[in-house]
């Protein structure tokens, strides 16, 4: 299993962060019910190709993958990837709807984390990256980690 960023982190979309430019980011609220919280308490989740649809003045997170227990899904019918509502100001939503529809930029989920004893999935607005942009990304992380190579030989 990959290592977390914070101790709170359910999942991580660490492929959103490659394929996309990112420009802002909103904190959302997630509609669960019992058995999919139980599930993201033992880390049953993913985010791969994972988008948020905006429809209707709603926010919808699509294409989740939430794996569930044996154990706490028993008199209960669990779809994994039903889509989930994100819970938003409307103000945060009007912001989403207008730049997605004005400036043909994509919302996408970075993240799902405990905030308290509440989930929260981290969404940003992203434009997408062209394949020379992420070849210079490719370039710049293999040059770091060279970089950092190339100190620690020159420390010892």
């Amino acid at each position: 299993m990959a290592k977390k960023a914070n101790p709170g982190t359910i999942a991580q979309n660490k492929k959103a962060r490659f394929e996309y430019t990112l420009h802002e980011q909103f904190e959302a609220g997630v509609a669960l019910s019992g058995w999919e919280v139980k599930a993201l308490r033992a880390g049953k989740a993913q985010l791969t190709d994972t988008y948020v649809l905006l429809k209707d003045g709603e926010a919808f997170l699509l294409g989740c993958n939430i794996t569930p227990l044996k154990t706490a899904s028993t008199h209960v019918l669990a779809d994994p990837k039903r889509t989930r509502k994100l819970l938003l100001h409307k103000k945060e939503l009007a912001r989403l709807i207008g730049a997605t529809q004005a400036k043909g930029q994509t919302c996408i989920p970075l993240a799902l984390y405990w905030k308290g004893n509440h989930v929260k999935c981290e969404i940003a607005l992203a434009t997408g990256k062209k394949t020379h942009d992420k070849r210079a990304a490719i370039k710049e992380r293999e040059w770091k980690i060279d970089k950092q190579r190339m100190m620690k030989n020159y420390n010892r």
